[in-house]
């Protein structure tokens, strides 16, 4: 069993150094990793990354994190991607990482993720090379998502995303910005791989807890949504040979 804290959503700053990594004391004596969705800064300056940097370092517990929209403002993601990294902090972007918990791989893979909507009510990368762009974005990073999320080596498999993979953990949000907080391509990249879990970000006024069309556990981490420092998660391993495609999506549950 793999105990899984993640948060969303943090929106450091100078004026705040300090006020999150208060909360994180004693994060190991109840979880094994700590997952970070996004957003991790305001305006995406690189002193920002450095106050979440100071946040996130030496908590007991791995910690993985993506970026979010926030983090891209000021085209300093590079930089606080590197100083998130001297902290110790594992960032992805489109990629994965396996970590031994106790014996139990878990495999995360995921990144920032992009936009678009949802199935019946979705931008389709037709006519002018502005929306193709929009949407070949989000697909290319899809791609991205699935192939990271295929090549782990895993017991256990997680996604992780800034931008939403199903509609479920929206509800609370106006429709008309849907297309602006996830794709479904998301989900279908999550389902094709297998995923046992997936968190993401972003939906400030959204719902916790989600499924992708295939049946895949959504977790909606940020803050203003669990109203706590972190959300907990128990991820059991699953018996049997085929881990990763073994239906292991029941054993997911939330504490």
């Amino acid at each position: 069993m793999i105990r899984v804290a993640a948060a969303g959503d943090l929106h450091v700053g100078p004026e705040t150094a300090g006020t999150y990594r208060e909360h994180l004391s004693g994060l190991a004596e109840h979880a094994d990793v700590f997952l970070v969705a996004g957003d991790l800064t305001r305006h995406g300056t690189v002193e920002e990354g450095r106050v979440a940097a100071g946040e996130l370092s030496d908590v007991g517990v791995p910690v993985v994190a993506v970026l979010g929209n926030h983090d891209y403002h000021s085209d300093a993601e590079t930089e606080i991607t590197g100083v998130l990294r001297d902290a110790g902090v594992t960032v992805l972007e489109g990629e994965g990482t396996v970590l031994d918990c106790g014996g139990t791989r878990l495999g995360i893979a995921g990144g920032k993720g992009f936009g678009g909507g949802f199935e019946g009510r979705c931008a389709s990368d037709f006519g002018e090379p502005e929306m193709k762009a929009f949407v070949g974005h989000t697909k290319d990073f899809a791609g991205r998502l699935r192939t990271a999320l295929l090549d782990l080596d895993a017991d256990i498999v997680v996604s992780l995303t800034h931008y939403a993979p199903a509609e479920d953990t929206l509800e609370g949000e106006p429709p008309e910005i849907y297309p602006f907080l996830g794709s479904y391509l998301l989900g279908e990249a999550i389902d094709e791989a297998g995923a046992d879990l997936a968190i993401h970000g972003h939906a400030h006024k959204g719902t916790e807890k989600g499924l992708t069309s295939g049946g895949v556990r959504v977790r909606n981490v940020a803050l203003p949504v669990i109203q706590h420092a972190y959300a907990l998660y128990r991820l059991d391993e699953p018996d049997g040979e085929d881990r990763r495609r073994a239906r292991r999506r029941e054993r997911v549950s939330a504490w």
